[in-house]
């Protein structure tokens, strides 16, 4: 029978079925994907996809009927994608009277939210160790950490994972990090993996040329409107209003086009790329502070709307491998962008030896979060991985505005992958640093209970956070898990449907008969 209240049963049963269809296909369509991924990942593979077919529909309304109905919401989906969708429509059904028979019987399915959530623990565990039972605690080492009394202080308040920081320091300072961890571990019985974090092709000014007055610091004042130039060194002064920036590697010049950003230290200074010339780029400066930026040789710089021709792995991240794949048990990957990148480094590890390591995955610029699904997906041929959402830079480039949602978006992909995510930059930053912290920060500290990992950076606070943080998240834990969403369509989902992993790995048997490869 048809309900007779304000929610047509009967249509919610049909809506929710063309979906269910569409999901079940991607198993079929994409089977050469799925069986192309590690063993410990073939499920996780498998969700994934099934989670991203998901999201590419506009659920809200569906999901309002749901939670009205007081049935189950698809908003705790990730992990379990065709579980949660057989078990609302065996429900559902049964209210109406009309058969339905899922691809297994209600509350049957091999990976529910329940053993999705031991799978999902399970991955972490292989990735961080055994020893990291709930959220792990990730602590970026100083040079402090050479005296072992430090590191022994570190892993009393807290710290489970130490983060070599690879673009800082020297070879002689980072063994000896990993020398006192390991002794602190045999004389305190406390575990403690080693991260140590590639620095990748970082992008910064390498030298001003400038007729303009510099401060002390050497900075030199702009403004809204002012022209820049980005070219070499072999570019001479033409005219007293002349301000010429070197960037470091020059090659960013060819790769920039017209109309788009370069954006200078954190984003404070804004330009826009005007005319593009063979030598050099001129830019005109559209955002900065009210009373002027200061630019500065040694600046970072971001160029978000840029496809960068970039080596992923530099000459020093590869000597940098050498000393990660002898005395690490992770390494992360900085400023990655394609699934190339992801695949060179396997290879890289490989030839160490070191196939087995951990990777983590960092996402920090909009390109690494554009290809998400296919960088996890070519990750997943490694037997260990993580992502790690990297605040700072993320938020440079795709605007502060739109972080919160970005990160929330990268934290769904990662459930559905069934895969750790690590919750970074700036954490309990003013008490780490100032040893006082902000309202705001402990909010985002108490957030940071729904990633499987957060990370504290360097300060002279910093076993002050580390015993923060360990009350936050211990409160925390007997609260909260995760969180529900509303699910809208993502259009990260919707692209990664018309990537080129998708088109060049399609694969559908001719008669359309497929066992299945997992449930």
């Amino acid at each position: 029978m048809r309900s007779k209240g304000p929610i047509d049963l009967a249509k919610l049963v049909d809506q929710l079925n063309r979906v269910r269809e569409e999901v079940l296909v991607v198993e079929e369509d994409h089977a050469k994907i799925i069986k192309g991924v590690h063993p410990n990942y073939q499920y996780n593979a498998l969700n994934l996809l099934r989670y991203l077919k998901l999201r590419t529909h506009n659920l809200k309304k569906i999901q309002g009927k749901l939670t009205a109905l007081g049935i189950s919401s698809l908003s705790h989906a990730e992990r379990h994608v065709l579980a949660n969708l057989e078990n609302i429509l065996y429900l559902l059904t049964s209210l109406i009277d009309i058969p339905f028979e899922g691809r297994y019987p209600f509350g049957e399915h091999p990976v529910n939210f329940i053993l999705s959530a031991k799978k999902l623990r399970r991955n972490t565990r292989r990735l961080f160790g055994n020893h990291v039972k709930k959220t792990g605690v990730m602590v970026t080492l100083s040079p402090e950490a050479t005296d072992p009394a430090y590191i022994e202080k570190l892993l009393r308040s807290g710290m489970n994972i130490a983060r070599i920081n690879c673009a800082h320091d020297d070879l002689t300072t980072w063994t000896t990090f990993v020398q006192n961890i390991r002794d602190k571990e045999k004389d305190t019985g406390i575990a403690c993996s080693i991260y140590a974090d590639l620095s990748g092709p970082k992008l910064r000014i390498q030298d001003i040329l400038t007729k303009e007055k510099r401060d002390k610091k050497g900075n030199v004042s702009v403004n809204i409107g002012d022209q820049i130039l980005f070219g070499t060194d072999e570019m001479n002064l033409e005219e007293e209003n002349d301000l010429i920036a070197i960037p470091s590697p020059t090659t960013i010049i060819s790769d920039a086009k017209q109309g788009e950003r370069i954006l200078i230290n954190d984003g404070k200074i804004s330009c826009l790329v005007e005319e593009k010339h063979d030598e050099f780029l001129k830019c005109r400066i559209i955002k900065t502070s009210p009373k002027g930026g200061k630019l500065r040789k040694e600046k970072g710089l971001n160029m978000p709307d840029t496809h960068l021709k970039l080596p992923s792995l530099t000459n020093n991240d590869l000597k940098s491998l050498d000393f990660i794949t002898s005395y690490a048990d992770l390494v992360g990957y900085s400023f990655v962008r394609t699934t190339s990148d992801v695949e060179l480094l396997q290879k890289e590890l490989e030839k160490r030896g070191r196939p087995d390591m951990g990777i983590i995955i960092k996402i920090e610029n909009k390109e690494a979060f554009e290809n998400l699904p296919g960088l996890i997906l070519q990750a997943m041929k490694s037997p260990s991985i993580g992502v790690m959402t990297a605040r700072g830079d993320l938020a440079v480039e795709l605007g502060a505005e739109r972080l919160s949602e970005v990160q929330e978006e990268i934290m769904w992909i990662c459930e559905a992958a069934l895969i750790p995510n690590i919750w970074a930059t700036q954490v309990l930053e003013s008490l780490t640093k100032k040893g006082i912290p902000t309202r705001a920060e402990i909010t985002d500290a108490a957030h940071s209970i729904r990633a499987e990992c957060v990370m504290l950076n360097k300060g002279p606070y910093l076993d002050k956070s580390l015993k923060t943080l360990m009350n936050i998240l211990n409160r925390m834990s007997k609260h909260q898990h995760k969180r529900l969403g509303t699910l809208r369509k993502l259009k990260i989902a919707k692209r990664f449907w018309k990537s080129p992993i998708i088109a060049n790995a399609q694969v559908r048997p001719a008669d359309h008969q497929y066992p299945g490869v997992l449930p």
